[in-house]
């Protein structure tokens, strides 16, 4: 809603900023000014000041000054609208009157409140109720029961097709407000609207003043495509404008000076339990504007806290080309990458709040995410290569609009890029060894233990390898058929209600060997045309998929096969999956760094390279020796 410039001035003048801050700054004269400690940082000497004749405050330890409205929205987390409102009815201002047309909607969006929350009730009840049961265990096997029912106002949307309709028929509210809400499905060849939600638990979504505006509802048989369903765009919701839990986290975020942004309902849920109740989530899509302007009113530089998989990294890609336009100085953000293979949910269970808060401390800024980003694009190893990533990496430094910001950024990446782009040959005082040789040096400026300059901290970030392993284990059977690739797929072969249960990474699973592209790809195909045995088994018994099948059986070992057997534990078979799966990744991720940091070296035999090989070394070592373990 616009006010009008003379009811901001009005409230300005009934309203000294002294009287505002005073109600949460112990304010001493200073002049004709006033000063205290500020309400935004620690500090023992007082740098906060409040000039009524400009009708302003200014702090001078974080830079932060403005009118009453700007005070208000800084320490209560509120938006503009919510700030005057407040201060409207303490200055006993009547709020300006609007057009008739505008209490019409105003009046509509009234009603369209009272039935979501009336649908919040029925969703509550039926959790509880006799048709809940099965809701309710799921949330207990997630841990989501009690305190988190409560806080979250979690429910359930019964299988019926018109439970909720007639529910609300029966309150009086008409078919057109339930539809206008979002609460049922129509459309022209629908002759009677039904629920939207149906056999789902329901997560309620709220305003940034509390109220229930939305639902996101989890699908509790695996049949329903769509895993995770939201009500559509209504009057009252536009995903791309609000979080889930703001209305929660906005105090909490004040209160820590921090802001931590997941993926989903649930991680939100989990993390606030843990200790982090200053968590929220966009709402089924990629962070947008409107949503990265909530965050940074919440916090300077909000936590983006994604899984560590492939679909984490395409997000954290997302959200540093939407932030990077808007960056400006003090405003930014930070990325904290969670272990492979566990999102917040799985970390906070497993955990618990000092694992989670491990992980946000180690949280890397935007600029080493650009930079690792564009290093991880293509290899380096030629001039063409090495002038293309030159040209890729600053691209992107053009989009910010703020100057400043812009002029660090690029000075920033000229120093990255003449380190990463140095000179092999060795200085006047490492000469005299033999060509291709490191020399020690002796002490100079920046050495570190041995001689050694300190690798930059950007280049010594999640790096991983060395050309020691080249030959291991873990590295040769790439050559032919990888027996965790075979194990992976020969298992799920063998127990295809698996299957389902791990389609989506089966799916986007880097193979390297051509048998087992094509047992995936029956696999796959198995499950297109609705996977049972009787099916699989006929794939399987194609003459190609027989002899791939047989090649990933030779290069099994006793420990897979045993596994492999009709009568092993489906459970204990997933597990090892699962594990197979993440032990799969992570060798992917180090090999190809591998190989990229083994072209830098042969091509610059710089400190840094050398470094870089090392790392990756101890990092592939630990790799291979937990499926070492695994094995026995």
């Amino acid at each position: 809603m616009k006010f009008p410039p003379s009811f901001i001035d009005e409230i300005k003048a009934r309203l000294p900023v002294s009287a505002v801050v005073g109600k949460r700054v112990r304010l001493q004269k200073a002049g004709r000014e006033w000063k205290g400690l500020s309400p935004f940082n620690a500090e023992k000497t007082p740098s906060f000041f409040v000039n009524d004749q400009k009708a302003s405050f200014f702090d001078f330890s974080s830079g932060k000054n403005g009118d009453i409205f700007k005070f208000v929205m800084e320490t209560e987390g509120l938006s503009f609208p919510e700030a005057v409102e407040k201060l409207a009815a303490e200055a006993g201002v009547v709020l300006p009157k609007v057009t008739a047309e505008a209490q019409v909607q105003e009046e509509k969006r009234k009603g369209l409140h009272e039935v979501v929350e009336l649908a919040a009730q029925f969703f509550e009840a039926e959790l509880m109720g006799e048709r809940g049961g099965p809701a309710r265990r799921y949330l207990a096997s997630r841990g989501l029961d009690g305190e988190a029912r409560t806080r979250f106002r979690l429910g359930y949307g019964p299988a019926d097709r018109f439970a909720l309709r007639d529910h609300l028929a029966g309150k009086g509210v008409p078919a057109e407000l339930m539809t206008e809400a979002g609460l049922l499905v129509h459309g022209e060849e629908i002759a009677v609207p039904y629920d939207r939600f149906r056999d789902r638990v329901m997560f309620p979504i709220h305003d940034a003043r509390g109220r229930v505006v939305a639902f996101g509802g989890r699908a509790m048989s695996s049949e329903v495509a769509a895993k995770y369903l939201n009500s559509p765009e209504t009057p009252l919701f536009h995903k791309g404008h609000l979080l889930f839990n703001h209305h929660n986290a906005r105090k909490a975020s004040h209160d820590t000076g921090q802001v931590i942004v997941v993926e989903g309902y649930v991680d939100v849920i989990a993390m606030s339990l843990s200790g982090f109740p200053q968590t929220v989530a966009p709402l089924g899509t990629a962070l947008t504007e409107d949503q990265l302007g909530l965050l940074w009113r919440m916090a300077d530089e909000p936590v983006i806290c994604l899984d560590g998989d492939k679909a984490g990294r395409k997000a954290a890609s997302r959200a540093i080309d939407i932030a990077l336009p808007m960056l400006e100085p003090g405003k930014s953000l930070s990325f904290a990458l969670l272990p492979d293979g566990q999102d917040p949910d799985d970390l906070a269970r497993s955990g618990g709040r000092q694992a989670i808060a491990e992980v946000v401390a180690a949280a890397r800024p935007l600029v080493d995410m650009l930079w690792q980003r564009e290093v991880e694009a293509g290899p380096l190893d030629t001039p063409e290569r090495r002038a293309a990533f030159e040209r890729r990496l600053k691209e992107p430094l053009g989009q910010i609009r703020d100057e400043t910001t812009r002029k660090h950024y690029r000075r920033e990446m000229d120093e990255r890029l003449a380190q990463l782009f140095a000179s092999a040959a060795p200085t006047r005082g490492e000469r005299g060894g033999r060509e291709g040789h490191f020399q020690r040096g002796r002490g100079g400026g920046g050495a570190g233990r041995g001689g050694f300059r300190q690798v930059p901290p950007w280049l010594a970030g999640p790096l991983r390898a060395s050309s020691a392993l080249t030959q291991s284990r873990l590295v040769t059977k790439l050559r032919g058929e990888d027996t965790r690739e075979a194990f992976i797929l020969l298992a799920l072969a063998s127990h295809p209600e698996l299957i389902l249960r791990c389609v989506d990474e089966i799916a986007e699973l880097s193979l390297d060997g051509p048998a087992a592209e094509r047992l995936r790809q029956a696999l796959l195909d198995a499950v297109e045309d609705a996977l049972d045995r009787e099916t699989l088994a006929n794939r399987l018994a194609q003459p190609r998929v027989r002899e791939a099948y047989n090649q990933l059986m030779a290069v099994t070992g006793p420990a897979e096969r045993r596994k492999l057997a009709q009568d092993a534990d489906p459970e204990s078979v997933f597990d090892s999956i699962h594990q197979a799966l993440v032990l799969h990744h992570r060798a992917r991720t180090l090999n190809s760094e591998l190989r990229a940091a083994e072209r830098a070296l042969a091509d610059e035999a710089t400190e840094a390279n050398f470094a870089w090989i090392k790392d990756v070394k101890a990092r592939l070592e630990t790799i291979e020796g937990t499926e070492a373990m695994s094995e026995d």
